[in-house]
C-alpha cells in the first residue's frame, strides 16, 4: 500500500476536515497528503509518511521509526538483509528460529525460577530475546514469499 493510501484510509473515520482542524493545517493539504505524487500529473504533496521515509533512507537511523512504533504501542523489527538470508539453507534457517525461540523460554525461565515474578530488567532481556524471534522469523517468511527457498 502506498503512503496517500494509507493516510487517505487513516483519516476516512474522522474526516478529512476533522483531522485539518486538529492538526491546525488546511484541508487541502490533507486532501493532497492522500493524493498520489509518483507522476508528473499527480498533485499529492509530500506527506508525513514519505518524509519520515526519506529521513530514515538519508540518515539510515531507526530512531524515528521505533519512536512512531513506540508512540502507537508496538515495536519495530527490522528484518535480516535478504542476501544473509540467501545464504542460510532451509534447515538451517529453521533450526535459527527454534533456537532463538529455545533463547525466549530460557530467558522467561531464568526470571520466574529465581523468584516467582518476572522484573523490569528480566522484562528488558525478554524484550530482546522476543525482538530477535520475530525479526528472524519475519525474515524467513519474506525470504519464503520472495522464493528463495523454492528450488
Amino acid at each position: 500500500m502506498n503512503s496517500h493510501e494509507v493516510l487517505k484510509k487513516s483519516v476516512s473515520d474522522l474526516g478529512v476536515k476533522s483531522v485539518a482542524s486538529d492538526l491546525g493545517l488546511s484541508t487541502s493539504l490533507i486532501y493532497k497528503w492522500c493524493q498520489p505524487t509518483d507522476s508528473e500529473d499527480a498533485s499529492g504533496a509530500d506527506n508525513p509518511l514519505d518524509r519520515l521515509a526519506r529521513v530514515h533512507e538519508l540518515t539510515g537511523d531507526t530512531g524515528p521509526v521505533r519512536w512512531l512504533c513506540q508512540h502507537a504501542d508496538g515495536y519495530f523489527v527490522p528484518n535480516a538483509p535478504l542476501q544473509e538470508v540467501d545464504a542460510i539453507p532451509l534447515l538451517h534457517m529453521t533450526r535459527r528460529i527454534v533456537r532463538e525461540f529455545s533463547d525466549l523460554l530460557d530467558a522467561l525461565t531464568e526470571s520466574i525460577e529465581n523468584d516467582g515474578k518476572i522484573d523490569l530488567q528480566e522484562a528488558d532481556k525478554i524484550r530482546v530475546e522476543w525482538e530477535q524471534l520475530k525479526s528472524s522469523a519475519e525474515s524467513f517468511v519474506s525470504s519464503c514469499e520472495k522464493g528463495v527457498y523454492d528450488d
